[in-house]
């Protein structure tokens, strides 16, 4: 259908952000599929300050009023800031999507607009999760129940998340994709997203007994008249029993409003899955004081083809190479023998990708409790997970936006290994772990350096005779002063690459297809040996540099086992070992992504240039830290200098 843009004045008479105040109620789903965001919306309006952190006050239709407006999203660890004109999309001169029950009310359908910027488009909203929404107003961190595995003692846990503040969505899986919004025959609809808008023991009065009874209250976003149409539905004979003072105090009315009363035993019964949003530390919700707050640590990372993106378990080979973490659990404050632990692996910016294709990887994790030994180790190595199972798993690897799993740990240190399932498949996260106890999270990997001098290997005579053709070709070049600027440079590199191919001692065969050695590469050499900054070297600055070149030929060739002239599936990282290198997973994927190919591979004129590259920053680096207390300080002149010079 064509649709126009209007502003909120051209569509109603007087628009306001709020009529009197927002609620639950405001909330009508429109033409859009995205019932998991409306239903976590209905949530955020029962709680003031998280809502006021998404919906800031300080903007009408009256003071100051621009065209534009803005909202607050939590994003992958961090607030952002995103603002809208406030025009809106309408067919016939009403929205096309969300709306609020009051047609001059316009805060629902702004803040979906915003959303929808957020991540590229309204049509990146067509599906979800309600978790998703909630963690992006809150912050927090969800945990997903399968309803058909628990029993009566769980409304102890709703009821105790509900005066949490944490928000809670439920949902129905169709047995087919054809039944997705099908409707049940008790007013139910499948595959859609409900609220859990209140959790409550009512008091309960029959003639033959009186006690409290579990009821569930929940709101479909439609915001119409499809209810439930079971027991405790609206009007339903159920609530004959239940005092009128019991009535007032819980709020009860019977409107076709799309919100509905269930009993616990009813709601486990038809939903099939219940969404908890608990609020952790980095959730701005002053509602929730005096509540026992979790400690929580965040670290961002990313699966690298080529360098990180090492597969599950189910890979041995590779699996090591994935980003490993270490989590230290101090003892619990109360004297208890374990401590509550929640460990969250979010993936990052998928559903802003979809337009290009990109869908939600499947994700997951392990964690395996370390001892005296296993902890001093650093990254754990591959024997080490073909020797030793896991002491806690996620239950699956899935294609949600994020995996969390609840687990009781005793004190102590744990590598947790956040990976995809398949090797080779790359994605951003956000690892978050949340403890009752106080809790440290670091890197397992290792401290960047140098860590010794490239080994001297026995020469050949044909290597040898190969070096004094080069020294000769240097002297011959340079001239009388015996020094070579970057262009001789190349040519000196690229003569002895030629005869070294004629003399069959290594093949990178496509980095004579490509005119030699690049003069950046060149330049990056001259700047790494050329301690005067006179754009040159000397001959004793070649032969030191020619040493490095020799040794960083025969690593190459050492881990190019197919003689390919490119590095590939991990033979990055161990070449780069070989070669004296140290390095941690990070380093190892910018590296990947400055010199590698999108396959993840590495030719060998760009496996010279990591080296070269490496080699300049670190010694850099310790020129300014000779006590090696891993701080170097520089102004913002010297630091300009040196960067553009190497």
């Amino acid at each position: 259908m064509p649709l126009k843009w209007l502003r909120p004045s051209q569509i109603a008479k007087d628009p306001r952000l709020f009529v009197e105040s927002y609620s639950r109620f405001d909330i009508k789903q429109g033409e859009l599929a995205d019932c998991w965001l409306l239903a976590a919306l209905a949530n955020l309006t029962l709680h003031n300050s998280l809502f006021c952190q998404v919906v800031p006050e300080d903007q009408s239709f009256k003071k100051d009023y621009a065209g534009i407006f803005h909202f607050r999203f939590w994003q992958f660890g961090k607030w952002v800031e995103v603002v809208i004109d406030d025009r809106l999309p309408t067919f016939n001169g009403e929205l096309v999507f969300l709306r609020s029950t009051q047609q001059n009310e316009f805060w629902s359908a702004l803040l979906e607009k915003a959303y929808a910027k957020l991540h590229g488009s309204y049509e990146a909203l067509k599906g979800g999760s309600t978790c998703e929404a909630m963690e992006d107003f809150t912050g927090g961190v969800t945990e997903l129940h399968d309803l058909d595995k628990v029993d009566m003692q769980f409304f102890k846990t709703l009821k105790d998340s509900f005066e949490r503040q944490s928000l809670m969505g439920a949902s129905i899986e169709p047995d087919s994709p054809d039944q997705f919004e099908c409707r049940t025959p008790d007013g139910l609809i499948m595959g859609h997203a409900y609220s859990v808008t209140k959790v409550q023991y009512v008091d309960i009065k029959t003639p033959r007994v009186s006690g409290k009874i579990p009821l569930i209250r929940l709101r479909n976003p439609w915001g119409n008249e499809v209810e439930w149409k079971g027991a405790w539905s609206d009007e339903s004979q159920e609530w004959q029993f239940i005092p009128q003072e019991e009535k007032n105090r819980i709020g009860l009315t019977f409107d076709k409003d799309g919100e509905f009363w269930m009993s616990f035993r009813d709601f486990v019964r038809k939903f099939s899955r219940l969404e908890i949003c608990l609020l952790g530390p980095g959730s701005w919700n002053s509602d929730n004081q005096g509540k026992k707050c979790w400690e929580a640590s965040v670290f961002e990372g990313e699966w690298v083809r080529g360098t990180t993106a090492g597969g599950c378990r189910n890979y041995p080979k590779t699996f090591s190479y994935n980003p490993q973490y270490r989590v230290t659990l101090e003892p619990s404050f109360n004297g208890a023998a374990d401590c509550e632990v929640i460990v969250a692996l979010m993936q990052k910016n998928r559903r802003a990708q979809r337009k290009m294709g990109a869908q939600s990887l499947n994700i997951g994790f392990v964690l395996y409790q370390l001892n005296e030994t296993t902890s001093k180790i650093k990254p754990l190595p591959s024997h080490f997970f073909l020797e030793n199972v896991s002491t806690y798993r996620c239950k699956a690897f899935i294609n949600l936006r994020e995996v969390t799993e609840r687990f009781r740990l005793t004190p102590g240190t744990y590598c947790v290994v956040p990976s995809t399932y398949e090797p080779q498949e790359e994605g951003e996260f956000l690892l978050r772990i949340f403890s009752e106890t106080k809790i440290l999270l670091e890197e397992n990997d290792k401290k960047i350096e140098l860590v010794h001098a490239i080994k001297k290997v026995n020469v050949s005579p044909v290597e040898a005779e190969l070096d004094k053709r080069v020294q000769e070709f240097f002297k011959a070049v340079a001239g009388d002063d015996l020094e070579v600027d970057w262009m001789e440079l190349k040519n000196v590199l690229d003569f002895s690459i030629n005869k070294d191919l004629q003399r069959c001692s290594i093949g990178p065969a496509n980095l004579i297809q490509r005119g030699g050695f690049s003069k950046e590469i060149c330049r990056s050499m001259v700047a790494m040996m050329d301690t005067d900054r006179s754009g040159k070297l000397g001959y004793e600055e070649f032969k030191t540099l020619w040493l490095d070149v020799c040794n960083w030929r025969r690593v190459f060739k050492e881990f190019d086992k197919g003689r390919s002239g490119m590095l590939s599936d991990f033979e990055l990282r161990d070449a780069l070992a070989s070669a004296g290198y140290q390095l941690n997973c990070r380093i190892l994927n910018v590296l990947m992504h400055r010199y590698g190919t999108k396959e993840g591979q590495i030719t060998f004129d760009d496996f010279i240039a990591c080296a070269v590259r490496l080699k300049c920053m670190i010694d850099m680096f310790k020129e300014r830290d000779p006590r090696s207390t891993n701080k170097a300080i520089f102004t913002f002149d010297e630091w300009m200098e040196k960067i553009i010079f190497s």
